[in-house]
């Protein structure tokens, strides 16, 4: 069964294009709630968000879903990456891909693998210790709220221009990775009718920008301490 739903490039691109439409909503939600740290609010309301996160049991379960989504998308595309390396001759990419082709769009699985290893440093980071894997948020105290202060180690990571500056660059990963990637999508599943075309690519755009451009923006204003 497994064998057969990955069988053909075609079923391959479906799964991919799937895959990366619902970690693209989880992007949304994501940043969403990440970006409550503009309230400037000494981190209450995002630590309210990320504690309703973290203790919600419908979330909790959505979290497995949310690795099984990536590990898919993952295996997926490296899968179809050397599918294609095999068939397509040397010399023939060579000559064409600059014509047919976005630098961006041949090197997604680079892009791919960079968040990939920029993923599992934000997971160290953040996501370990506020599940309690890794250490545990205790030794930051409890905000004005009662709630586990998350914020607080937020601004203490991004105190550091060594991780800023990684965090910049996964996020510029990620705007080159959406820029292919959210249209690419879209067009797997059949959207690509010229009455909508338009309408997905201006939508791709706009979204490879705003949302990377957000997360970026966070580890700037906590090292320049904008936030507090």
């Amino acid at each position: 069964m497994a064998i057969g739903l990955f069988k053909t490039s075609l079923v391959k691109k479906y799964w991919m294009a799937l895959t990366g439409i619902f970690l693209i909503t989880f992007l949304v939600v994501h940043c969403v709630i990440n970006a409550m740290i503009f309230f400037n609010d000494g981190g209450l309301m995002f630590n309210s968000a990320a504690h309703f996160m973290g203790h919600n049991v419908l979330i909790r379960t959505a979290e497995i879903g949310l690795f099984v989504g990536l590990l898919v998308h993952i295996i997926d595309g490296l899968w179809l990456y050397f599918e294609n390396r095999k068939a397509r001759p040397i010399n023939y990419a060579y000559t064409n891909n600059g014509k047919s082709s976005t630098w961006y769009s041949r090197s997604m699985a680079l892009l791919g693998t960079l968040l990939l290893l920029f993923l599992v440093l934000h997971l160290w980071h953040f996501w370990l210790p506020s599940r309690s894997i890794v250490g545990s948020l205790e030794p930051q105290g409890l905000d004005g709220n009662g709630h586990e202060n998350l914020f607080k180690l937020m601004t203490q990571v991004f105190s550091n221009p060594i991780p800023v500056v990684i965090y910049v660059l996964g996020c510029i990963a990620l705007f080159w990775h959406l820029l292919h990637g959210f249209k690419s999508a879209f067009q797997s599943l059949g959207f690509n009718h010229t009455k909508y075309k338009a309408a997905i690519a201006f939508a791709g755009d706009a979204f490879s920008v705003i949302v990377p451009a957000i997360f970026a923006a966070m580890p700037i204003a906590m090292y320049l301490k904008w936030i507090a």
